[in-house]
């Protein structure tokens, strides 16, 4: 018996001792800073990170920030226009590269690109794209006889722009999480349904729709909360000062530039808290409604 004890002590140890790396990086990179954004989100912070208590004062201001709520309304509008739009267009490609076509291997990799670049060279490589005096969009628009179009400056494009770009940059990612979720069905279903003499659009929502709804319900979460975190293509895309940014700036970016730029890190974390409360409310919300349509048989 002491044997069997010493032995399970030192299987503890051991186990313990592997996973102590990660609880540690946890620790220090995820949970300690989580912390710290409540902490400073009631206190006024200072040089060398100086606190002092405020209360609620933080989020009174908020509240009472028109720019706060600005750049809250633009943080929905992208929600509204991208998720959607990445979410069909996603599935769309899946069935389609699902079929037997020629170069599939090809369109899945070209699709799959932007989900592995970097954020930052993507927005860049579309800023040049959109540039009113050298972009290549505005160059085929001056080869059909159109005048160029200022997308990045203008307030009424420069939010269309932003979620062009984050459609394209989501669509592989999601397409091939899609992809692999329809492959999983059973071709058994396939081959009932066309015995039975159900069209390909039939068979789609009959059958596919129905048994891919638990990686769709992936998707959107994963989609949703990536949009409301919309920061880099914005920063990087449109330029700090002027109306484009006012119409266009996400609360990420409002939350950026009070912690690094006017130096408001107290303020900062009382938008960084509130925006955390909305994304937790409304995916806690498609927890409890996935019941409803997400069909896990």
């Amino acid at each position: 018996m002491k044997a069997i004890s010493k032995r399970k002590k030192m299987d503890y140890i051991s186990g313990y001792t592997m996973i102590l790396p990660l609880v540690l990086g946890l620790g220090v990179f995820y949970f300690y800073p989580i912390f710290k954004v409540f902490y400073d989100s009631f206190h006024e912070v200072g040089a060398f990170n100086k606190t002092k208590w405020v209360g609620l004062e933080n989020y009174i201001q908020m509240f009472h920030d028109s720019t706060m709520w600005h750049a809250l309304f633009n943080t929905m509008r992208y929600v509204l226009v991208i998720v959607p739009s990445v979410i069909i267009l996603s599935l769309l490609l899946a069935v389609f590269l699902n079929m037997k076509i020629k170069g599939k291997s090809f369109f899945r990799v070209v699709y799959f690109i932007p989900a592995i670049t970097m954020s930052a060279a993507v927005a860049m490589i579309w800023r040049w794209m959109f540039n009113s005096d050298y972009g290549i969009i505005n160059y085929i628009l001056n080869i059909f006889g159109m005048d160029s179009v200022q997308f990045l400056s203008n307030p009424q494009l420069a939010w269309i722009a932003i979620c062009i770009v984050s459609v394209w940059s989501s669509v592989g990612y999601n397409m091939i999480i899609l992809l692999a979720g329809i492959q999983g069905i059973s071709r058994s279903y396939y081959e009932a349904a066309s015995m039975d003499g159900a069209s390909g659009i039939r068979q789609f929502f009959s059958i596919t729709l129905p048994l891919i709804t638990p990686t769709l319900f992936f998707v959107l979460v994963t989609t949703l909360i990536s949009t409301f975190q919309t920061f880099d293509t914005i920063y990087m895309m449109i330029q700090k000062t002027g109306l484009a940014m006012e119409s266009s700036q996400s609360m990420v970016v409002y939350f950026y530039k009070n912690a690094f730029e006017f130096s408001k890190k107290g303020y900062a974390s009382a938008l960084a808290v509130f925006l955390f409360l909305i994304i937790m409310l409304i995916t806690a919300l498609q927890m409890k409604l996935q019941k409803k349509w997400v069909n896990y048989e």
